[in-house]
């Protein structure tokens, strides 16, 4: 595995990890947050390196200890997650869950976009944008049957897990026609690498430039801080990919999880 690959790897799990506790285990990594219990990114293990049996039974047993009460058990595959362990997740009734495509822009970002108002969000009114922008997200991504329709305070639950990620992660709304319509954000990461994460316009500012602004702006905002190459993931079943690949971006690898649902939380 190359070591950029692996640096992507890491630095995508530690982005889901910021502003959650983070505890080692024998051959995994633990991330809780029991103030969301419904939100999988922020509960879930991570650098599972279990191969025998006795080394499987025993991270599945803090995996429990650790998420006992929740309604959900969620691990975090990468490159070095031993297939014995990820084929008894396979037999135990774990699903594969949300491939992406992570791609990664090691030069000048190929964009130019229009002049577009956009701001950091700071206070209560611009999370409740941002929540508000979250809520329309995933009406639209249920209609796209990604998945089932689930009640407002998830998404609440999402915003607060992603909320708890500022100062580090800064979060961006772009403001048009007197309407906070969209929003992005940026980290720089720890090691030089850098993520920009969660874009999302609303349907009637489409074909406008605005997502565009706001992906230069995120860009600029993490190698300001640091970055120099950046990541960003997008589902394999989506078009935001074409996009980000024609402004320079370029696949780099795979991201997946297993999930093990214990009750009907989506």
């Amino acid at each position: 595995m190359s070591t950029l690959i692996a640096r992507a790897y890491q630095t995508a799990q530690q982005w889901l990890a910021l502003g959650n506790e983070c505890s080692e285990v024998p051959r995994a990594r633990l991330i809780v947050n029991r103030g969301v219990p419904r939100i999988y990114d922020a509960n879930f293990a991570a650098s599972v390196r279990a191969e025998s049996p006795g080394e499987i039974d025993a991270v599945l047993h803090e995996l429990e200890r650790a998420f006992d009460g929740l309604g959900h058990r969620h691990v975090l595959w990468d490159p070095e997650t031993p297939p014995p362990f990820e084929a008894r997740l396979v037999l135990d009734g774990w699903r594969a869950h949300n491939d992406l495509v992570t791609l990664i822009l090691e030069g000048e970002l190929q964009a130019s976009g229009p002049s577009v108002s956009i701001r950091a969000a700071e206070g209560d009114a611009d999370w409740q944008a941002i929540e508000d922008l979250h809520w329309l997200d995933h009406e639209e991504e249920v209609a796209m049957g990604f998945h089932a329709p689930w009640d407002r305070t998830l998404t609440n639950e999402l915003v607060v897990s992603k909320r708890r990620k500022a100062p580090d992660v800064r979060y961006f709304l772009a403001h048009a026609d007197g309407v906070d319509c969209a929003f992005f954000s940026a980290w720089p990461g720890t090691d030089g690498m850098g993520l920009i994460e969660d874009l999302f316009t609303r349907a009637e500012f489409r074909g406008r430039g605005i997502a565009t602004a706001l992906i230069i702006a995120c860009v600029d905002d993490a190698r300001a801080r640091g970055a120099r190459p950046i990541l960003v993931s997008a589902r394999g079943n989506d078009t935001p990919k074409h996009m980000y690949a024609t402004m320079g971006f370029r696949p780099l690898c795979i991201q997946r999880s297993y999930l093990k649902e214990l009750d009907a939380a989506p």
